[in-house]
């Protein structure tokens, strides 16, 4: 490990501290990686990607000591939330359109019948004559 890397390691704890503490100095206070980063004065993809590890540790810290649900974890939970309603509402749509279809193709089947001429209509042209299968 780099002398910079420690040194991005010991800000971004010293970070969650004050973060967790209620005792910002660079950021906006709020309890995301974004703000972490800031307070760190470390790129946030420097904490997401060399960091992951002090990431999770803050977001488990949020959780253990604040007692809070992280920002992401709560627009994740509001999208499923979001997406559940969307499916319920699509398999209502898709059903009610199933029933639908039923009912069109059972009005089709009764039109076209009603509309056929008879069978004894059909055998009074003489020069009609039935088509037989072809044998094999």
């Amino acid at each position: 490990m780099t002398q910079q890397h420690q040194d991005e390691r010991i800000r971004i704890r010293k970070a969650m501290d004050r973060l967790l503490a209620g005792q910002p100095t660079t950021s906006n206070g709020s309890l995301t990686v974004t703000a972490l980063a800031v307070e760190a004065d470390v790129h946030r993809m420097a904490l997401m990607k060399r960091h992951s590890d002090l990431k999770n540790e803050f977001y488990e810290r949020v959780r253990n000591e604040a007692q809070q649900v992280p920002e992401t974890e709560k627009r994740l939970r509001e999208t499923v939330a979001k997406l559940r309603k969307t499916i319920a509402n699509q398999k209502a749509e898709i059903d009610e359109l199933r029933r639908q279809v039923t009912g069109l193709t059972l009005a089709s089947a009764v039109l076209t019948q009603q509309q056929d001429p008879p069978a004894v209509a059909k055998s009074e042209h003489s020069n009609v004559l039935p088509l037989r299968p072809l044998e094999h």
